[in-house]
């Protein structure tokens, strides 16, 4: 998969598009993309995501932006394994934002030769979000591509979107989480340094290096740590502020493997979240801490033993 920065092209040949922020690329986002891909498939056209770096929201009103499900690296991984051609990352700054609707949609065929459009009936663009499906498809049919809407999927008649899934991964519905994504929900990055307060408790945890600073869950959890040439580790796991041990400090994910000793730092770690067992708390001293820590790793085990 060609991984590009901004709307341009190495190359002339022509294809099909989409667009749009794909948090989570759940299933909603997995219909489209194999509509995408049938569509170039039959006119032998490549396939072409255009994403946005950073989310509009988190570029107009930072503090109330919705909190990520996936990194960047992550929706692209994703979108590889999904078998797209090419990925096009425009940075969303001052100067894109004031890009003109219609000057959006003339780049589209002159710098990336589209040929069919893919796009939500209530995909909103341009300067002051004026340009709309409507715009699209007028402006596309004089320049000679395509445009089409996709279809709503939904579940439990539930329209599946990446707010949905927010919902569902904040009341702890792990289960309802994987219906909208057609897998595990998971976090992935690399296993960095932390204050070695795991090891003084008596349970050392991998601390995962969080790109974003609001996730989109919080807790403590039964989960399953994927590191390369490792296989499969159980564990449980910590997301949180920990404010028995910090105040107003930023969210950490540390993740205690069960009976493992390697050394893993630098290396990268993907943790799937199974199944939510509590809440955060502040406890009044360590050793009721440590106490907690205890059960919740008896717990973790033994959902294990129940769900071999």
């Amino acid at each position: 998969m060609q991984i590009l920065r901004g709307l341009h092209s190495p190359d002339a040949l022509p294809v099909a598009l989409t667009i749009g922020n794909f948090d989570g690329v759940h299933l909603g986002h997995q219909a489209l993309l194999n509509e995408l891909k049938a569509v170039a498939h039959a006119r032998n056209l490549q396939t072409a995501v255009i994403l946005f770096e950073p989310h509009p929201r988190e570029f107009f009103t930072p503090d109330s932006a919705p909190a990520r499900l996936s990194s960047l690296r992550e929706k692209l991984e994703m979108l590889d394994r999904l078998g797209i051609d090419r990925v096009h990352v425009c940075r969303f700054n001052a100067s894109f934002a004031r890009m003109d609707a219609a000057a959006f949609i003339h780049a589209l065929h002159r710098d990336l030769a589209a040929k069919f459009v893919l796009i939500g009936d209530d995909f909103r663009f341009g300067n002051g979000r004026i340009g709309d499906f409507a715009l699209m498809e007028k402006i596309g049919s004089q320049q000679g591509f395509e445009v089409q809407a996709v279809h709503t999927i939904t579940h439990d008649e539930v329209r599946i979107s990446s707010t949905a899934v927010r919902a569902a991964l904040s009341a702890g519905q792990l289960r309802r989480v994987q219906d909208f994504l057609g897998r595990t929900y998971s976090i992935s990055g690399h296993v960095v340094h932390g204050d070695g307060m795991g090891h003084k408790l008596g349970y050392p945890t991998a601390n995962v290096q969080l790109r974003h600073n609001r996730p989109p869950l919080t807790g403590i959890y039964v989960v399953e740590a994927h590191v390369q040439n490792m296989g499969v580790l159980q564990g449980v796991a910590s997301l949180g502020v920990r404010p028995t041990l910090k105040h107003d400090a930023q969210p950490v994910l540390e993740v205690h493997i069960f009976e493992f000793g390697q050394d893993i730092y630098g290396k990268r770690l993907r943790v799937e979240f199974l199944q939510k067992l509590r809440d955060e708390e502040k406890y009044p001293n360590l050793d009721a801490l440590i106490r907690q820590i205890g059960l919740d790793v008896e717990n973790a085990k033994k959902w294990f033993a129940q769900h071999e």
